[in-house]
C-alpha cells in the first residue's frame, strides 16, 4: 500500500503544539509511490482514530483488497487490464502531440459538452406526473461539470478526433454524479433543501421521486457508455471503471462510511479513507476513463489517475472550506451545515484546511510536469477555475 501524504496544520487544542504523523491513504497503490518526507500529514492529537475504528478501517482495507484480486503491490489505483485491447491503438502520451488547450478552448469544451448533454437528456415520458422531469431536472440545474470535463478534456486534447464519442462517456460520468447528489440531499442522508440555488429533487417533487429518479440515473449511466459510438473493449472498460469507483469499492462505500460515522470524529487517516471513496475515486475515475477512451496506455492512466486520486481530495477540502466559510446565496446549497459531519475544517480548522488543499495542489501541479501537456492544462485550467 502506498503512503500518500499531504502536509497540512493544525493547532493542538491543548497547548498549541503541532503533532506531526504520517498517514496511509487508503487506496490500493504501490509501496514504490512514497512521497517524499516533506510531504507528511500532521494533525492534532485529538484526531486520532480510536483502536476499535482502526481495527475496523484495517479490516475494510483488507477486505477490499481481498474482493480484488488483480489489485497486486504492482497494480496501482485499482486499474483496469487493458490486455484484451491489443489490437486497439494504446500509446504512450510521450508519442502524441504535445498540444495543451488554453482557457478559451476549454471554455468552448465545455460549452461543447453543455449543449450535448441538453441534446441527450434522459427521458422516460409515461402517465407519471413528473418522474420524467425528475429524470433531467439535476442535470439541468448547472453545476460544474468538474468530472465530465476531465473525461472530455483529456480525449479532447490527446485524441481530439474522439471527442464526439467521449462525450457519451462523460455524460455518463454527470448521471451517476447526479444521482449521487439526488441521493445526497435526501432527509435520511444529508437532509438538504437546496442544491445549486434550486429545491433539492425530493423538495420539488417528493422524497419517493427523488429515490427512484436517482435509482434511475444510476443505471442510465451504464446505459449511455453501453451506447456510446465506441469499440466495444473500450465501453467495457469505462463501465468497469465507472462501477468500480462509484460502487462498493469507491462512492457508495464511502457515503455508507460518512452516514454512520456522523456526530463521531474520526481520525485523519478515516477522513481520508471517507472522502477519496466518497469523492476522489470519481474524479479520479474521470480522467482514467478519458485516458481509455484517448488510448493511453496502461502505465500513462495508472499514473494520472493516482493525480486524480490527489486532485479529488484538493476538491473536497475546497468544498469543505466553502461550507464553512460562504453563504448558501453564494454556495447555491446550504452552508454552515456541517458541523455534525466529518470535514476537512473541522478536524484541521479553516487555516488548516486552506493550507491543506495549496499543499495538494502543489503537489498534484509537481505530479502533472511529466504527463502529457493537454491533460496538464486541463487539469491546471479546473483548479484555477474552482479550488484557488
Amino acid at each position: 500500500m502506498q503512503n500518500q501524504n499531504l502536509a497540512v496544520k493544525s493547532k493542538s487544542t491543548s497547548n498549541g503544539q503541532i503533532c506531526v504523523q504520517n498517514a496511509a491513504k487508503a487506496s490500493n497503490l504501490s509501496e514504490s509511490q512514497a512521497l517524499p518526507k516533506d510531504q507528511i500529514l500532521a494533525h492534532s492529537s485529538c484526531a486520532s482514530s480510536s483502536q476499535n475504528r482502526s481495527q475496523i478501517l484495517n479490516a475494510t482495507k483488507a477486505r477490499i483488497n481481498s474482493e480484488n484480486p488483480t489489485q497486486g503491490p504492482k497494480n496501482r489505483a485499482n486499474l483496469i487490464s487493458l490486455n484484451a485491447a491489443k489490437d486497439s491503438c494504446f500509446t504512450s502520451g510521450s508519442n502524441l502531440q504535445q498540444t495543451a488547450p488554453s482557457a478559451a478552448d476549454q471554455d468552448a469544451l465545455l460549452a461543447e459538452f453543455k449543449a450535448f448533454l441538453n441534446a441527450h437528456l434522459p427521458s422516460s415520458p409515461s402517465f407519471h406526473p413528473c418522474f420524467d422531469e425528475a429524470l433531467s431536472y439535476t442535470l439541468k440545474s448547472g453545476g460544474k461539470h468538474f468530472r465530465a470535463m476531465l473525461v472530455a478534456g483529456v480525449v479532447a486534447a490527446v485524441r481530439p478526433e474522439r471527442k464526439e464519442a467521449a462525450f457519451h462517456v462523460a455524460l455518463a460520468f454527470e448521471t451517476m454524479h447526479s444521482y449521487s447528489l439526488i441521493h445526497d440531499d435526501l432527509p435520511a442522508m444529508d437532509d438538504s433543501d437546496l442544491r445549486r440555488g434550486q429545491p433539492s429533487l425530493h423538495v420539488k417533487f417528493d422524497e419517493v421521486t427523488a429515490i427512484l429518479a436517482g435509482d434511475a440515473l444510476n443505471t442510465h449511466a451504464f446505459y449511455q457508455i453501453a451506447k456510446a459510438p465506441l469499440d466495444a473493449d473500450v465501453r467495457i472498460k469505462c463501465v468497469e471503471i465507472l462501477s468500480r469507483n462509484a460502487g462498493i469499492y469507491g462512492m457508495a462505500l464511502g457515503q455508507a462510511v460518512d452516514c454512520y460515522f456522523e456526530n463521531q470524529k474520526l481520525g485523519l487517516e478515516e477522513l481520508k479513507f471517507l472522502h477519496i471513496h466518497k469523492t476522489a475515486r470519481l474524479i479520479a475515475a474521470s480522467l482514467q476513463a478519458g485516458c481509455v477512451v484517448a488510448g493511453l496506455d496502461e502505465a500513462e492512466a495508472a499514473r494520472i489517475y493516482d493525480i486524480g486520486l490527489d486532485l479529488g481530495l484538493a476538491f473536497q477540502i475546497a468544498d469543505d472550506i466553502i461550507d464553512a466559510t460562504q453563504s448558501a446565496e453564494t454556495a447555491g446549497k446550504p452552508t454552515h451545515n456541517d458541523g455534525a459531519k466529518n470535514s476537512f475544517t473541522n478536524l484541521l480548522g479553516v487555516e488548516g484546511a486552506v493550507q491543506a488543499k495549496n499543499e495538494l495542489i502543489a503537489k498534484i501541479e509537481r505530479e502533472l510536469g511529466g504527463v502529457h501537456a493537454g491533460i496538464r492544462a486541463i487539469v491546471t485550467g479546473l483548479i484555477d477555475k474552482h479550488l484557488r
